[in-house]
């Protein structure tokens, strides 16, 4: 019998044993999809494995019982490596005689090694990982979950292999992340947890509109883990991915698998939890694995498009817990903070030279989100450079102008008017007569003052909306405003709340 047929006759032998001590339905689950790929020198064999998530579970759960049915069948071998590879190519690669299929033009798949002495079952070892060792990390680019031991070594994955996380965007960086007052709260504790100790906060709930920065400060989270902590192990996903594997974990009977994956982390970050509104059976798992890692002290990150108490569908324990620790929001930006990202997205990611004018245009009229904004820059740069026009601001209007117009749309002096006096308890004829009393002044010069901020009415038009007053009256209400907003922090608490309120 030739060194390949005794090879293949091992591997058999191996496969039989495992399942009269696996059972069938264990063994159809993790060990059948298992193919022979190679004996290399050394005594190493390789296997290849369907996906991440199977190679990191049979890595945990039956790296020693490998290894020792190997030895008992071939006292050669001495480890056993897990490479991530469609199980067609492990097939080919047997009946050509165990020499691995190579695709010119392909990355070499993510191996996990285990020598004879490697630990089986339980969560990985959590010794550290030498800085200069990267082959270390576990899926560095994709999913973010990195784990270390001398028995573990594991190349950087292809472009492909996602594991259990969520990609990664490398654009979502604290370097890359512009600060203001209304997210100044939110960015410091980011960068806090992000030092990789231990924070007195737990969790961290980051809340706010739509593209506002919620996901960039996760992201830039995750990466200043990975780079200060190599050795931690951090997933990264949003609610919607957390309930698809716990869906899949139902449906092919492995909920253990589960638990252990999430339960066994050093930070675990979850982005939009509103998704699990509604969703009985994955709240329920998200509730025991969210006091699992934080009764063990590990750090448990959130995001949502509101706080933990206007979370709706989300049941009141969950709720509660998610408001133990630190709720930063994220207040829609104010004009300083667009002018500011326009100016640093012009610096980092355009070559053409765009006029201040433009940019100051840009932060007056787009005021929805940064998402939009960035997206309105990209537009107006693109044009310009596709047609070869300069940049100024009557193009920016030409090439914006449904964008514009959408904006015009959101939000308008009668809008301002009658959420203003809702607020302040005054009714609306009050707000628009010819009443000086302090009740009613001071609501009319707010709103005077949003209709300035939040729409693109000319300062006469305002007056006239507002009891015929005069121009020179609408510039005092918004200097006066601006005024006490920079002396009394809970008026210009009030102020952000009325704006919020008029441009969810």
């Amino acid at each position: 019998m030739g060194d390949n047929q005794q090879f293949e006759a091992a591997w058999t032998a191996v496969k039989k044993r495992l399942r009269l001590e696996l059972g069938d339905n264990t063994f159809q689950s993790w060990i059948r999809p298992l193919g022979l790929m190679e004996l290399r020198d050394g005594g190493a064999v390789v296997l290849g494995v369907p996906t991440t998530f199977m190679r990191d579970y049979v890595r945990s759960h039956f790296a020693d019982r490998l290894i020792a049915l190997w030895r008992a069948e071939d006292p050669r071998v001495s480890q056993v490596e897990l490479v991530v590879a469609p199980r067609a190519q492990a097939t080919a690669a047997t009946a050509a005689g165990l020499a691995r299929p190579v695709v010119p033009g392909t990355v070499t798949p993510p191996a996990a090694t285990f020598s004879a002495a490697a630990p089986s079952g339980g969560p990985l070892p959590r010794d550290p990982v030498p800085a200069a060792a990267p082959s270390q990390v576990v899926a560095r680019a994709h999913g973010f979950v990195s784990a270390g031991s001398a028995a573990v070594a594991v190349v950087p994955p292809p472009a492909q292999d996602v594991g259990v996380g969520a990609p990664l965007d490398t654009r979502f960086t604290f370097d890359n992340f512009v600060v203001g007052k209304s997210n100044e709260l939110a960015h410091a504790a980011a960068r806090r947890v992000a030092e990789g100790e231990a924070v007195k906060f737990n969790p961290l709930f980051l809340y706010g509109g739509v593209g506002l920065g919620k996901t960039h400060l996760m992201h830039a989270i995750a990466w200043a883990l990975r780079e200060r902590a190599p050795h931690r192990k951090v997933i990264y996903l949003s609610a919607e991915k957390f309930m698809y594997q716990f869906i899949r974990a139902l449906r092919f009977k492995d909920t253990m698998a589960f638990k252990e994956q999430f339960r066994s982390v050093d930070v675990l970050m979850i982005d939009d939890v509103q998704f699990i509104s509604g969703k009985d059976s994955t709240q329920e798992e998200f509730f025991h694995t969210f006091n699992a890692l934080v009764d063990h002290n590990r750090q448990v990150i959130i995001s949502a498009d509101r706080s933990p108490t206007d979370l709706e569908g989300i049941e009141e324990r969950i709720r509660s817990r998610l408001g133990w620790g630190l709720v930063a929001d994220i207040h829609p930006t104010d004009y300083e903070l667009r002018l500011g990202i326009l100016e640093q997205k012009v610096e980092s990611a355009f070559t053409h030279e765009v006029p201040r004018r433009v940019l100051e245009f840009l932060a007056h009229r787009i005021t929805s989100n940064v998402r939009e904004l960035e997206g309105a820059l990209t537009r107006v740069v693109a044009h310009a450079d596709l047609v070869g026009r300069p940049i100024t601001v009557d193009m920016t209007q030409e090439v914006l102008q449904d964008l514009l117009r959408a904006n015009d749309r959101r939000v308008t002096i009668e809008d301002i008017q009658r959420k203003v006096a809702e607020f302040y308890g005054v009714r609306l004829n009050d707000l628009l007569s010819a009443r000086r009393a302090r009740v009613i002044a001071r609501p009319r010069q707010v709103a005077m003052y949003l209709a300035k901020q939040l729409t693109t009415r000319s300062l006469p038009e305002i007056g006239r909306r507002f009891g015929g007053r005069d121009h020179t009256t609408v510039i005092h209400a918004v200097r006066k405003i601006e005024e006490l907003c920079a002396a009394d922090g809970s008026f210009h608490e009030d102020i952000d709340s009325l704006r919020r309120m008029l441009e969810a």
